[in-house]
């Protein structure tokens, strides 16, 4: 067994599910990417990888030297099936991958990995939900897998329900790298199920027609997608949902903390002081950590709500709509537009 064979089964008896290897070379083809998704403008202002795309394209301007890296795939899946349901007033929907933190374990099993490099005398620095690289194109460029009609990459035999991270390393490891083939074939249940037909072509999202971007984008909640939205707060599953592979392959988180939460409730959010708002969706990513864009999403989702005529929501909305915030203002008064309550906007 190489030595980065042994580092892999490390990480893989410390609870990732895949691992592989791949040099620390410029990830050439996924700057071109981003770069033209800024070019076109489908980028739509989004930060993360994008902010700056030489720097997470470039192993080496995070680890000077770096030769190798890393990289390995957690799955997050847990079935809905098995969980309570929810007590909420108003639910709103979170994405499967922000039910718990996943990162965290997945950070503890490439720390396993980089203690031993650094023991061995090679500077090894873990990566994981970070704008530092685009660990997509690692996995793809390692052997994971390929990436689907909705950018996803798709590990071979399981899927996309997984969070990626890696090492990047001085080490000089033996590279895993293998063609995985595309295994999509004429399948687009996934361009055809994006509920704003935010995937314009294979592989190639818009993010300003993407809901999990929407979701997160500081500002006005695009007035066309709002009825799109539904009762989702965090993130949106549908191009994963349909896609046979993820559905053939999904394999069961291994637990953890299983403080798993599905739904949150959208009139608690509304009517909770700041930092409970913030403790509500702590592990999501949040604009500045400004409740504000939280509220404006709970906001949609109450009009997507057929609640109307509930008394609860019908002060909620009230308040809103008599509140200082001109922003979250205009979205209560479409939701009680949307809801048929004209009469609170008098």
């Amino acid at each position: 067994m190489s030595y980065g064979e042994r580092l892999m089964t490390m990480v893989r008896a410390a609870g990732a599910d895949r691992a592989g290897i791949t040099t620390a070379e410029p990830l050439t083809r996924a700057r071109q990417a981003i770069e033209a998704r800024i070019a076109s403008g489908m980028a739509d202002g989004m930060q993360f990888t994008f902010r700056n795309p030489q720097r997470s394209t470039t192993p080496t301007m995070s680890v000077p030297g770096a030769k190798s890296i890393l990289v390995a795939a957690r799955s997050y899946y847990v079935d809905e099936r098995t969980m309570g349901d929810p007590d909420a007033n108003v639910p709103a929907r979170v994405a499967r991958y922000a039910w718990r933190n996943h990162y965290e374990p997945l950070r503890d099993s490439l720390r396993v990995a980089a203690t031993q490099l650094k023991r061995d005398g090679y500077r090894a620095t873990v990566f994981a939900d970070d704008n530092s690289i685009v660990d997509r194109e690692v996995a793809y460029r390692a052997g994971l897998g390929w990436y689907g009609k909705n950018a996803n990459l798709l590990l071979e035999g399981l899927g996309s329900w997984f969070v990626l991270g890696c090492v990047v390393t001085t080490a000089e490891l033996t590279p895993t790298h293998r063609n995985v083939e595309d295994a999509c074939g004429t399948c687009r249940r996934c361009i055809d199920s994006c509920p704003t037909g935010a995937i314009v072509s294979p592989g190639v999202v818009d993010a300003r027609r993407c809901l999990a971007w929407l979701i997160q984008k500081p500002g006005v909640f695009d007035p066309a997608f709002r009825d799109a939205l539904g009762t989702r707060i965090y993130g949106c599953d549908d191009c994963q949902e349909v896609c046979p592979p993820t559905r053939r392959g999904a394999i069961e988180s291994d637990g953890g903390d299983l403080s798993t939460r599905n739904v949150v409730d959208a009139l608690e959010i509304l009517t909770a002081p700041d930092a409970e708002v913030l403790e509500i969706c702590d592990e999501w990513y949040v604009a500045d950590r400004n409740p504000r864009w939280v509220r404006r999403n709970a906001l949609v989702i109450v009009g997507n709500s057929n609640m109307g005529e509930t008394e609860e929501v019908a002060l909620v909305l009230s308040k809103y709509i008599h509140g200082d915030d001109a922003l979250l203002r205009e979205h209560a008064q479409w939701a009680a537009r949307k809801l048929g309550r004209l009469d609170l906007l008098t």
